[in-house]
């Protein structure tokens, strides 16, 4: 049985050592971080970076309270993620949503290169065959993943599952594109988006939101470049009349998440990687978007483990006895159970789990030790 190890986000004394700050330093104490690392060992602490408009991420000073934890020990820490958008523009996301050297502490650097075609063919699994995990997490020893939980519009649920599989692996690879890097998991097939005419307004939302700036409306038709599309699929999120679509398959999404992070995980030697979940500012959408939604669940604190089944499997069943917040999107249900993300995005969640227990990940049995 994996050990998982919380904090509440309830602050019942007011001292600094009862904080989120001061109480994810005492998780870090108590996990004990030199079973896990040595002196001088580089280690990635692996985020989100967020995005311009949506700056619901891990807040810099939890970053910093890790990387301060690392260097504790005589390790070496720096800050980063996979190119979300053009590079230079990554880094000053980062920087805008206080995410630089100053604030955390360390270097922060981008995982597959300013291109983010900076990478290595790892094989995968059935599904994906081989996957495009950027270079530098590929290289580096050890990594703890700081991810901030919260919903999403194709994962159903995003935390440190997701953060590998997407936030592990690039857009494409200079060679085969796409189709080796997170695009083969956002679709099937050949993976063209589909544009209904007869549904289009014309509202441009699809062309204002795409990252790499490929798509087009000449004389009011559509258009876009499939060789540069990295299939990330913003365009058909946004879209309000469901005009766009990209061809996908749920069952098959969430098995191929599970798929790349075991591919990403098995670039590093066993007992090198801890995972932090922070279920904070749970908003129902990706950090990718350019804009933050309210939470639609209250604050319930931070997990910590080695077992990346077991700290999700935690958290979800954390999530699963929570209220939805008032004034949130969880208003806008119509049809409710009791599961909030379930409701709001209709997205089989679980099987991203399932199917990474099923790969040898981890536990689902846990113990929740609780500081």
């Amino acid at each position: 049985m994996s050990k998982v190890y919380f904090a509440s986000a309830r602050i019942k004394k007011w001292k600094y050592a009862d904080s989120m700050p001061g109480k994810l330093e005492r998780l870090l104490k108590e996990v004990n971080l030199s079973a896990y690392f040595d002196k001088d060992e580089w280690i990635a602490v692996k985020t989100h970076f967020g995005s311009e408009g949506a700056h619901r991420v891990v807040r810099p000073v939890f970053l910093r309270k890790v990387v301060d934890a690392l260097k504790g020990i005589d390790a070496k820490p720096f800050v980063t993620d996979t190119v979300r958008i053009k590079g230079l523009d990554y880094l000053e996301v980062a920087n805008q949503n206080g995410i630089n050297s100053l604030s955390v502490g360390a270097p922060v650097v981008l995982g597959d290169g300013l291109y983010g075609n900076d990478n290595i063919m790892v094989k995968a699994g059935e599904i994906l065959g081989e996957i495009a995990v950027a270079s530098l997490i590929y290289d580096v020893p050890a990594m703890v993943v700081c991810s901030h939980v919260k919903g999403h519009i194709q994962a159903g649920y995003a935390g440190a599952i997701k953060n590998l599989a997407m936030g592990g692996v690039s857009s494409g690879h200079r060679h085969c594109g796409w189709k080796c890097g997170r695009g083969a998991m956002h679709s099937i097939g050949e993976g063209r988006l589909i544009w209904d005419e007869e549904k289009c307004e014309l509202c441009l939302q699809c062309e204002e939101i795409c990252p790499l700036k490929v798509i087009k409306f000449e004389n009011e038709m559509f258009g876009y470049s499939e060789d540069d599309c990295w299939r990330c699929g913003r365009c058909t999120r946004v879209c309000p009349e469901g005009a766009l679509m990209l061809p996908g398959d749920d069952e098959r999404f969430m098995k191929a998440l599970a798929e790349a992070a075991k591919a990403v995980l098995s670039t590093f030697k066993p007992n090198k990687v801890i995972y932090i979940n922070f279920l904070t500012e749970i908003q129902p959408e990706c950090d990718c978007m350019p804009a933050a939604d309210v939470p639609v669940i209250q604050d319930q604190g931070i997990l910590v483990s080695d077992d990346i089944i077991a700290i999700e499997q935690a958290t979800i069943d954390m999530l699963l006895k929570a209220k939805p917040l008032p004034q949130s999107a969880a208003d806008e249900i119509e049809e409710k159970t009791d599961d909030i993300l379930f409701d709001l995005t209709k997205r089989p969640y679980r099987i991203q789990i399932e199917e990474a227990g099923r790969l040898g990940l981890g536990s689902r049995d846990y113990e929740l030790i609780e500081i």
